[in-house]
C-alpha cells in the first residue's frame, strides 16, 4: 500500500508552497509524524510529516513550487526498515575493519610536518623516502610545488603579461528569490506605493531607563526567568500613548478606518531566511515580564524557523530595532496594511544642555512612520514625543500617569 503525502491548507490566503529543503531522501525508511520536509510559503517555513512509516519516494526536488493538495512524496508502507537496517550496520562493521586493517600511518619529520601543515597537505597523500618510509624535508618540498603547479591555470605568454592588470575573480551567481523574500519585496513595495508615508524623529535621553535596567535587571531575571530589555520598554510605552492618539494604532479599510481597541505588537525579527513580524498580543494588558517572555518565545521560534502564521499575523502596529546593527538613523517602512511603525536606532553619547550647562547622555533616534492619510502631523508627533516622555521617566511609564 502507498500513502500519498500532499500540501496541506497552511493559510487562509495561501495557494502554493515551495519545497525549500527535502530532510529525507528517496529509498529512505521514514516512521510515522517524522518530518520529511520543509516547505515555505509566503509567510512562514513548514515543516511537512510522514502519516505512515515506509519507504520514501520524493516526487518533486528541493525548489519546486506546489500548490495546496498536490502530491510531493509517496511512501511504500509495505517497505520495512528494519532488516535495511541490519544490513546497513552489518556493511559499515565490515567497512570499519577493512579500514582499521588497511590504514597505515605515515610519519614525518618536524621540519616537513611544519611544511605540510602551511600548505594544508596531508600526509597520506605523499610517499615518504626516508627510512621506514618517513616523509622528508624534501619529500615535502616536492609535494608542496607539485601543489603549486597543479594549481597554477594553463596561461598564454600575452595572458600572462596582462594577468597583473586583471581581478583575481569575478565570478557571479545566481539564486532563486524564495517566497518569503519574495513576499517581503512585494509587502516593502505596498508600503511605498500604497500610503502616504511620512517619517517624524525624535531623540530621547537614555539615561534613566539605562540607570533603572541596571539597578533591576538581576532582580528582575530571578523572580521572572527573563533578562530585562530595552525592547518592553518602547513596547509598553508605544502602547501606552496609544491611549493617547488611537489612530496610530488604527488601519483603513477602504473608506472606513478601524481603530483597534487592544495592542497586537508586531516585533520585527531579523532571520537568516529573512525579515519576519511575529505578534505579541495584548501588549496593553501584559506586564514588563509578560512582553519580555512573549518576545523572546517568538524571535527563537522565527529564528529557529518554527513559528507558525497565526503567530505572524493580525498585528495592528509594529516595533523595528535597527539599532542592534549600529542604525543611527532611519526611515522605516510601515508594515501594510498597518498605519505606522516606530523605529529604534543605536544608543550613542551626544551632547546635551541639562540645567545651563553641556553633558554627555546616552542618546538615542526614534523614528515613527505613519500613513498620512489618517495620521497627521498632531497625532504623529505627539505619540512619538509620549513614547521620548515615558522613556525618560520609565517610572511615569510603570505607573502609566
Amino acid at each position: 500500500m502507498k500513502a500519498e503525502v500532499k500540501v496541506p491548507a497552511v493559510g487562509e490566503s495561501i495557494t502554493e508552497v515551495t519545497i525549500y529543503k527535502w530532510l529525507k531522501q528517496n529509498g529512505d525508511f521514514v516512521q510515522q509524524d517524522e518530518i520529511i520536509c520543509e516547505i515555505e510559503s509566503d509567510k512562514a517555513t513548514l515543516e511537512l510529516t510522514s502519516e505512515k512509516s515506509g519507504e520514501l519516494t520524493c516526487k518533486v526536488e528541493e525548489g519546486a513550487t506546489c500548490a495546496i493538495g498536490d502530491v510531493v512524496a509517496v511512501v511504500d508502507t509495505e517497505k520495512k526498515g528494519n532488516a535495511p537496517q541490519k544490513e546497513e550496520k552489518q556493511e559499515q562493521k565490515q567497512s570499519d575493519s577493512t579500514t582499521k586493517a588497511t590504514k597505515k600511518i605515515v610519519h614525518a619529520s618536524p621540519a616537513a610536518q611544519k611544511i605540510l601543515n602551511e600548505k594544508n597537505i596531508a600526509t597520506n597523500d605523499i610517499k615518504g623516502t626516508g627510512k621506514d618510509g618517513r616523509i622528508t624535508k624534501e619529500d615535502a618540498l616536492m609535494a608542496t610545488q607539485k601543489v603549486i603547479t597543479n594549481n597554477k591555470p594553463e596561461t598564454t605568454p600575452q595572458q600572462e603579461s596582462s594577468n597583473d592588470n586583471k581581478p583575481s575573480n569575478r565570478n557571479i551567481r545566481r539564486e532563486k528569490m524564495t517566497s518569503l523574500r519574495k513576499t517581503i519585496a512585494r509587502k516593502l513595495l505596498a508600503a511605498k506605493h500604497e500610503t502616504a508615508m511620512l517619517t517624524t524623529f525624535n531623540e530621547v535621553d537614555m539615561t534613566n531607563v539605562i540607570a533603572a535596567r541596571k539597578q533591576y535587571k538581576e532582580m528582575f531575571k530571578e523572580k521572572h526567568g527573563v533578562g530585562l530589555g530595552f525592547m518592553s520598554f518602547f513596547t509598553k510605552a508605544a502602547a501606552i500613548a496609544m491611549k493617547e492618539f488611537p489612530v496610530v494604532n488604527a488601519a483603513i479599510d477602504d473608506d472606513h478606518v478601524v481603530y483597534h481597541d487592544y495592542v497586537d505588537m508586531g516585533v520585527a525579527v531579523s532571520t537568516p531566511r529573512g525579515l519576519v513580524v511575529p505578534v505579541v498580543r495584548n501588549v496593553e494588558s501584559l506586564g514588563f515580564a509578560g512582553v519580555e517572555s512573549e518576545i523572546i518565545r517568538l524571535a527563537k521560534k522565527a529564528r529557529d524557523g518554527k513559528i507558525s502564521i497565526a503567530e505572524m499575523t493580525g498585528g495592528t502596529f509594529t516595533v523595528t530595532n535597527g539599532g542592534v546593527f549600529g542604525s543611527m538613523m532611519s526611515t522605516p517602512l510601515i508594515n501594510y496594511p498597518q498605519a505606522a511603525i516606530l523605529g529604534m536606532h543605536n544608543i550613542v553619547e551626544r551632547p546635551m544642555g541639562v540645567d545651563g550647562q553641556i553633558v554627555l547622555r546616552p542618546c538615542m533616534y526614534i523614528a515613527l512612520s505613519y500613513d498620512h492619510r489618517i495620521i497627521d502631523g498632531r497625532e504623529s508627533v505627539g505619540f512619538l514625543r509620549t513614547v521620548k516622555e515615558l522613556i525618560e521617566n520609565p517610572i511615569r511609564m510603570m505607573l502609566e500617569v
